[in-house]
């Protein structure tokens, strides 16, 4: 099927800019009428059906849904679970790539979570039917009936793919997702390799190491992919972690 967009990337070498301050151009018919956009964009990207998967996924390679859905199912496998039990609340959702792909391995129930209205938007446009609910709110700051309305849900999942660190999803806001899932309920998330890096000690990668580490979590899975490629055709890899959730994690754990 031939692309809808054209899509250009910078022609100087960007590989130095911080991954949320990449860009790109795009345009339709007429490249006097092109875009400049950010990958961190989001909300312009959601707006143009199909920009995002052939953004992301024809041009850059993107493998994570993929594989952070199988390593789940493996998971579950080995631990004799079916995963059409699974209940899963979909943190920072988007346009529902994550979602779809779960619903081939047989997931069944679908919450999904974003911040970005314009990420709802998108998916029930593009992908009308995939959750049984998608909610658009800060989890930093969630109120108390959306609270409530989520936790009915009673999920005993949570997964949550290319949206951690780059400032798209906090610590706190990750960690009160967390804390909606059941115990013994699963965790499967993917980071960037350098958040594991015993030389990074920014906020965010020192609260995911402490949280893999620690015994809220036992991970059953821990194994660094590609995740996608730069627009100069460099590699980057991520570390993809499936794990099984103990216990809720205390309030004093940002002060540790």
């Amino acid at each position: 099927m031939r692309n809808k967009y054209h899509i250009a990337f910078p022609q100087e070498n960007v590989d130095h800019l911080h991954q949320n301050e990449v860009y790109f151009h795009y345009w339709k018919e007429d490249p006097d009428k092109k875009v400049k956009l950010r990958f961190h964009d989001y909300a312009e990207i959601y707006k143009e059906p199909g920009l995002y998967e052939q953004l992301f996924y024809e041009r850059l390679k993107c493998t994570s849904p993929a594989k952070i859905s199988t390593l789940l199912k493996n998971a579950l496998s080995q631990s004799q679970e079916n995963i059409s039990e699974l209940r899963v609340l979909d943190f920072g959702a988007g346009n529902g790539m994550m979602g779809e792909e779960l619903k081939t391995h047989g997931v069944s129930r679908l919450v999904g979570i974003d911040i970005v209205p314009e990420a709802k938007e998108a998916t029930l446009r593009d992908r009308p039917g995939l959750y049984d609910n998608y909610y658009i709110c800060d989890f930093e700051n969630i109120d108390n009936k959306t609270n409530q309305n989520i936790k009915a849900w009673n999920c005993n999942c949570l997964v949550t793919v290319a949206a951690l660190g780059f400032g798209d999803i906090p610590p706190k806001a990750f960690i009160n997702a967390f804390n909606m899932i059941d115990n013994n309920g699963w965790i499967a998330f993917n980071i960037k390799e350098t958040f594991l890096d015993t030389k990074d000690n920014t906020g965010f990668s020192k609260i995911i190491k402490e949280l893999i580490f620690s015994e809220y979590l036992d991970i059953y899975n821990l194994e660094r992919y590609r995740h996608r490629v730069s627009v100069g055709g460099v590699h980057l890899y991520y570390y993809a972690i499936v794990g099984r959730k103990n216990t809720n994690v205390p309030a004093d754990f940002f002060a540790k």
